[in-house]
């Protein structure tokens, strides 16, 4: 089997950078990646390109639409998820004076997993390993990080 190699990074210039990246993870989550990366461009449009402070708004007649617009995954419980998480990237945003302070200001990346976990809706610890990774925290190896899960 070819070995998988690591995801891009990206350089967050906002809070929609984050909160992209989040929702990915969020809507592959139990998912085939190609089902989820196939919905990727329509899921952007229908959350209007992931402009926190809009998504952070989206009303739960809005979320009846989404259940059957055919450009994202009809799972209810993420598209909700997307807008509680995008309501507390902004509450975390203002509370830290930047989203970027808050994910630095745990000690490493045990913690801030945990964290996460408890902050937000959807992500699992791999997810967020993947999601750290992305938007260009520092995060063990693959290798390093399994083993430490296998220690907890």
């Amino acid at each position: 089997m070819p070995e998988m190699e690591a995801p891009d990074r990206i350089t967050t210039q906002s809070r929609g950078d984050y909160l992209e990246i989040m929702s990915k993870v969020v809507f592959q989550s139990g998912m085939s990646y190609k089902i989820a990366e196939s919905k990727r461009l329509g899921t952007r449009e229908a959350f209007h390109d992931f402009n926190a402070d809009r998504v952070a708004r989206i009303t739960p007649s809005e979320i009846d639409q989404l259940t059957e617009d055919i450009r994202v995954i009809w799972n209810r419980s993420k598209l909700e998820s997307v807008v509680a998480n995008a309501q507390k990237l902004l509450e975390l945003d203002t509370e830290f004076s930047g989203f970027q302070k808050y994910l630095r200001s745990h000690e490493d990346s045990v913690p801030l997993v945990k964290d996460l976990q408890k902050q937000f809706k959807f992500l699992g610890e791999m997810g967020c390993y993947y999601y750290l990774h992305v938007v260009g925290e520092e995060v063990p190896d693959h290798e390093e990080w399994q083993a430490s899960l296998k220690k907890r």
